[in-house]
């Protein structure tokens, strides 16, 4: 496979020493127009990666806000072909790489081979699937990857060492790192364990140069800046849908704005392999 558009995202943080900025958006909330001005948000603010979440009945990782969003998304109507017919509005916008963000159940039903051809048709980059651990991936992944899509994979501070290592060896575009034990959504600090979990996840890529991103919890600049200073990319999900849910557009652009420039100030250790 030919570099994709996420190693080049990627590649450019490392080029310009700061950390990459992903944001996430629950695909059809409030409507797909919402989430279309809201990925334009993004994108004038600077993401280097959007995650395009699908929603999904029984968001088992998820906390409360995204939850919300989810149900707001399904009472809208949205499935997969919406989310199809949205990625490819974006990607005639955009050329920011796309992460199809699902839980698996919904990618079954309609077919794994399918799903994965159709996403990659409409845009999509790469998959990461929630509830896909890497000891059951074993047929679903090469799959993915025959379909010239990235995958990623999750670790979280409870992972076992094989488990990471298991992660890191299916994953390509970037390793996933949960910040913290639990389901998403923001939280005022960075837990104390997060530099130890990203040096296991570092070791785990046998000397890879797999680019590490961190996510769940991170909700403010300053969680973003202190994130960035340890890993190669910085997810936020939660803190941007609840600010669109209470504020509005201008509220999400504002926040999306502030967590790009906190990113832009991380310099991520230059040790252990960058992308």
């Amino acid at each position: 496979m030919t570099a994709s558009r996420i190693a080049a995202a990627f590649e450019l943080a490392a080029g310009e020493r700061r950390s990459a900025f992903i944001g996430y958006l629950t695909a059809g909330d409030p409507a797909a127009g919402g989430t279309l001005a809201l990925a334009r948000s993004l994108d004038r603010a600077g993401a280097d990666v959007l995650e395009l979440g699908v929603p999904f009945s029984d968001p088992i990782a998820d906390g409360p806000v995204l939850q919300r969003s989810a149900e707001r998304s399904l009472a809208a109507g949205t499935n997969l072909p919406a989310v199809w017919r949205l990625a490819r509005a974006i990607r005639r916008e955009s050329a920011t790489p796309l992460v199809l963000f699902s839980y698996l159940n919904p990618l079954l039903r309609r077919g794994l081979e399918r799903s994965a051809a159709e996403a990659k048709a409409a845009g999509f980059d790469a998959v990461l699937v929630t509830d896909l651990p890497p000891e059951e991936a074993g047929e679903i992944q090469p799959l993915l990857r025959s379909a010239f899509l990235d995958t990623v994979f999750l670790v979280s501070p409870t992972s076992s060492v094989e488990r990471m290592r298991s992660a890191a060896r299916l994953s390509s575009g970037f390793l996933y790192v949960v910040s913290r034990a639990g389901t998403t959504g923001a939280r005022d600090f960075l837990p104390p364990t997060l530099p130890a979990t990203i040096v296991r996840a570092r070791r785990a890529r046998s000397g890879g140069r797999l680019p590490i991103a961190v996510g769940f919890g991170i909700s403010t600049p300053a969680a973003a800046l202190a994130a960035g200073r340890l890993a190669d990319g910085v997810v936020v999900g939660s803190a941007l849908v609840a600010a669109a849910e209470t504020g509005g557009r201008a509220a999400f652009e504002t926040l999306s704005r502030r967590l790009a420039a906190a990113c832009r100030r991380a310099t991520p250790p230059r040790t252990g392999g960058r992308p």
